[in-house]
């Protein structure tokens, strides 16, 4: 009886235990498709999820946008638009892959017995447009940064303004940080790399600007040098062009002068060169170039001021023929220089004496350093010419009142050591400027060959190029009087007060009240 009880409770345990397990098996059938618990898919919690659900769950957590900062600025980009791409297919045929090799027996026994099944783990698979998110950083960069502004000049209140400082995006330094929010479940946000910028320094590429488009309403060749004496910097314009030497070669003539000069000037000298450089006599510079030979010899003394300049490295200034001279048959009346051999410009200079506002313009800086006790002319010329003598040049050029270009475009009171000089179609000044803000070399010539050049057309424009350089290099306290106004050659009161110019321009070049003497006619000068 016994056993029979035992036999049927054990069948009855067998069928309870098939239907049980029949039971489950049906359950496990309706879920085994599903993911396992803990399973993650590019990081996406997908536990118990189909396939297609959890691909759409992937989808949905990437496509959120990302945050860009720029400094205190926020953007919001969508990943789609910078071409960021989920291989989802291939993410889910991991996963799947990953199902299919566990033993189907394992998994329903631990479905039964309710133990956690294996999990399973697939990387993230994406791609994004390397170039279309350089270019999404660059617009946001386009469109925020404010790069630092350079100095600029003020056209109507004939002054400079300041610069700015500011900021600018490196991009390619920003790119990873960017990229990396696109691959990011949890930190969607990236911050670009922003440099700060200093404000920039004024430099003498925007005086060169201003002046070029001065000389835009100018009909002919402007040539313009212009030299910081406290840095050594210098830019020109047309500066290696080839022009006649005018009076304003007299400053080499004054250097030649007081360097064969072996005790101080007498006074019958010093006449000669105040002569020289306050009233452009021509006569008085002939004179010191008897002064320059050590005898009455112009042509002798014309030779040794050319091999002189050419030893200062200033190749294209010469004297051949001293001013309003008639040169012998015999005599070599021009030079060939790399300037006048030019040939894509020609100013049609005086073939007799020509030079360069290049080479004034560093002939005019070695006087200034030489007073200074430095220089060119003392290295070259140690024992034959003095810092002493150096300031006597400049402070007798400063005693030049005609010629009023450069001085007019400098505040009255400015000291200017200068030499100007004009022929037909040249009008020309030379100088040092010893400003407050700090002393520059400025020379400037405006040509228009063949015509006749009216001072009514020429000054202005050569005066508001000192003014644009005195402003330059004066920025905190520019020049903004009226010239004409300071020096008293127009009532500002008289509505029809004109310009005085013709009583500022000094007689043309050649022109000379007194004949040069004629040395004896062995010396072979005039």
């Amino acid at each position: 009886m016994l056993a029979s009880i035992r036999k049927f409770l054990l069948l009855l345990i067998l069928v309870a235990g098939s239907g049980y397990i029949g039971f489950r098996y049906l359950q496990y059938r309706q879920v085994r498709h599903l993911l396992p618990a803990g399973t993650t898919i590019a990081g996406v919690d997908v536990s118990g999820l189909a396939l297609e659900e959890a691909g759409a769950r992937v989808q949905e957590r990437y496509a959120r946008p990302i945050s860009i900062y720029h400094r205190q600025e926020r953007v919001e980009i969508q990943p789609q638009d910078v071409g960021f791409t989920l291989d989802l297919n291939g993410m889910l045929q991991q996963a799947q892959q990953q199902m299919a090799g566990q033993d189907e027996r394992t998994r329903f026994a631990g479905f039964v017995l309710e133990r956690p099944l294996q999990p399973i783990t697939v990387d993230l698979l994406a791609i994004h447009d390397a170039g279309g998110l350089r270019s999404m950083v660059q617009t946001i960069a386009g469109y925020l940064d404010e790069p630092a502004r350079p100095p600029q000049m003020l056209a109507t209140a004939e002054t400079f303004q300041h610069g700015q400082p500011g900021f600018v995006t490196d991009v390619e330094a920003s790119l990873p940080a960017v990229a990396e929010a696109l691959y990011s479940l949890e930190n969607r946000s990236a911050y670009l790399v922003v440099v700060e910028q200093e404000e920039p320094e004024l430099s003498l590429d925007l005086l060169a600007e201003v002046i070029n488009s001065k000389l835009q309403s100018f009909n002919g060749m402007g040539s313009i040098f212009v030299m910081d004496l406290q840095t050594g910097e210098e830019f020109g314009i047309n500066s290696d062009v080839a022009l006649s030497g005018l009076s304003i070669l007299k400053i080499a003539i004054f250097i030649e002068a007081y360097r064969a000069l072996d005790r101080p000037s007498d006074e019958f000298q010093q006449q000669l060169f105040l002569d020289t450089a306050t009233r452009s006599s021509n006569y008085a510079a002939n004179l010191l170039l008897h002064v320059v030979a050590g005898e009455d010899n112009t042509y002798r003394g014309a030779d040794i001021l050319t091999e002189s300049m050419r030893h200062l490295g200033l190749v294209n200034t010469f004297i051949a023929v001293p001013y309003d001279a008639t040169p012998p048959a015999y005599r070599q009346t021009t030079y060939v220089t790399p300037a006048n051999s030019r040939t894509d410009i020609t100013t049609q200079p005086d073939p007799t004496m020509q030079s360069t506002a290049e080479d004034i313009g560093t002939l005019l800086s070695m006087i200034y350093y030489c007073a200074q006790g430095g220089g060119a002319l003392l290295a070259v010329y140690p024992g034959q010419i003095t810092p002493q003598e150096c300031q006597a040049i400049i402070d007798l050029m400063v005693l030049n009142e005609e010629g009023n270009l450069i001085r007019y475009g400098v505040p009255a009171g400015t000291p200017v050591s200068h030499k100007h000089g004009w022929a037909l179609g040249t009008h020309a000044d030379a100088g040092i400027v010893f400003s407050p803000g700090g002393d520059f070399v400025i020379v400037e010539y405006l040509n228009q060959p063949g015509e006749w050049l009216l001072a009514d057309v020429s000054f202005p424009i050569l005066r508001e190029i000192a003014r644009a350089v005195y402003n330059y290099f004066n920025f905190d306290d520019p020049y903004l009087g009226d010239a004409l106004v300071d020096q008293g050659l127009i009532d500002p009161n008289d509505p029809f007060s004109e310009s005085q110019e013709a009583e500022t321009a000094p007689e043309l070049e050649g022109v000379t009240p007194t004949p040069t003497p004629a040395p004896p006619a062995a010396q072979g000068g005039t």
